[in-house]
């Protein structure tokens, strides 16, 4: 029993300590906000959107999800959800007769799990995924492939843009599943794609004004800064992995300790029950038989009875 509750805090400080370690990379983030994002239908219907809640360690990103009928999904599209329009004709592969939608508001961690080199961000990176809604309590699913066939979706980045730098021009980039960047023209604050992945609206980055010419020197100034900012973000990334495995070996070496430290235990619960079986038990006297000294008890428990004794 004591083993059982030891495994059982050991189980509980491993998924806390996994909790409190941020996803690696973009697919796991999304594998993440999946099981998430499912543990909001707890009493579902179709074509609500229901808001979920995230880790603690990735607080600021904003979730949602919506379940929906893929017949009627084709038929009559989605209008609004959130900043993602889906028009009619929309075709899901692998046919599935159910599916979710997650929305996915990276707010600060865009540039974390999608890092872009020479642009910056003027809007969150935004995403939209399509789950089999077969199971609401499955984690890992693949994700399905989503293609408008009739019209293109379309993203509304009015409401999130920040400020732009004067003289840039806003492009819209798009992400697929591994991750690899595509650049187009942004019409009016609004982005369009044919299928699900992340999107974001960005700009160039605007070059260091040019140093005067009596004093070049300060003007590589920029190429270390940027060098440092890269090497930063990569080395946090280090330590964050280092920290995970190390988590893990301490975790693996407590879970070792706890295993011997219960078999001791149980060793000797067992040493005490003999010896207080010996302590309880009767003493019997020892008698020479030869040369072998020998338990004799002093009386037996039925003595002998004579038959003619029966008889008188």
């Amino acid at each position: 029993m004591r083993f059982l509750c030891c495994l059982h805090v050991l189980l509980f400080l491993s998924y806390q300590l996994s909790a409190q370690s941020p996803p690696t990379n973009a697919t796991s983030l999304d594998a993440l906000l999946q099981d998430h994002s499912f543990r909001a239908f707890l009493r579902p219907r179709t074509g609500i959107l229901y808001d979920a809640t995230v880790p603690s360690n990735l607080t600021g990103i904003k979730l949602s999800a919506m379940r929906l009928r893929s017949g009627s999904l084709r038929r009559r599209g989605v209008s609004s959800l959130k900043e993602f329009s889906i028009p009619t004709g929309v075709i899901v592969k692998p046919y599935v007769t159910r599916l979710v939608f997650v929305y996915q508001n990276l707010a600060n961690f865009s540039q974390v799990y999608y890092p872009l080199s020479g642009y910056d961000y003027v809007a969150p990176v935004l995403g939209l995924l399509a789950y089999d809604a077969k199971n609401l309590s499955a984690v890992n699913l693949p994700e399905l492939d989503v293609t408008a066939s009739k019209g293109p979706i379309r993203i509304d980045f009015s409401d999130l843009e920040e400020p732009i730098p004067q003289g840039s021009s806003v492009e819209c980039v798009s992400f697929d599943s591994k991750g690899k960047a595509s650049f187009s023209d942004s019409v009016g604050n609004t982005c369009v794609t044919e299928r699900q992945g992340h999107f974001s609206v960005v700009v160039k980055s605007l070059a260091p004004s040019p140093a005067p010419s009596p004093a070049p020197a300060p003007a590589p100034a920029s190429a270390p800064q940027k060098d440092k900012k890269k090497s930063s973000e990569s080395s946090s990334r280090t330590w964050i992995t280092v920290g995970s495995v190390l988590g893990g070996l301490v975790l693996l070496g407590l879970l070792l300790c706890l295993v011997l430290r219960c078999r001791s235990y149980k060793k000797q619960e067992r040493m005490r029950e003999m010896e207080r079986a010996g302590e309880t038990g009767e003493a019997l006297r020892m008698t020479q038989v030869g040369e072998t000294r020998a338990p004799t008890a002093t009386t037996t428990r039925t003595q002998p009875v004579l038959e003619t004794e029966y008889a008188a």
